[in-house]
């Protein structure tokens, strides 16, 4: 299960890393025209907040375990991005976009899965 519990961790920084720096180095206008649409609801600031909160959980799945520095960080990391994924269904929620529901509702098991682990029986 630790090795389960590594590959998610592990998938989900990827993603996170990804859509985080996507976030956080492109403008809002660019990313709606892009696809993301929901951008359109949100200042400038915000996009980029979450952004950034997206790329702190990215690392914080992985560092503090693999560093061995403090990590019920990683834990903190997946419910924080349970948290940014309940958010995102909300948002797709109202702007009746349903088939991003679907993805963030497979995020969030998967983050929910790893916080569940690490905090429950395969805390390191």
């Amino acid at each position: 299960m630790n090795i389960a519990l590594w590959i998610v961790a592990a998938l989900l920084a990827l993603l996170f890393l990804g859509a985080g720096v996507m976030k956080v180095a492109q403008p809002k206008e660019k990313l709606a025209a892009a696809g993301m649409a929901w951008t359109e609801d949100f200042s400038s600031g915000v996009v980029k907040a979450i952004g950034a909160l997206e790329l702190l959980a990215a690392i914080g799945l992985i560092l503090p375990a693999a560093l061995g520095i403090v990590p019920v960080l990683t834990p903190l990391a997946a419910t924080g991005l349970v948290v940014v994924m309940v958010g995102a269904a909300v948002t797709h929620a109202r702007r009746k976009e349903s088939q991003m529901i679907i993805v963030n509702a497979v995020l969030l098991i998967l983050a929910a899965f790893v916080a569940w682990g690490r905090f429950g029986p395969w805390a390191f």
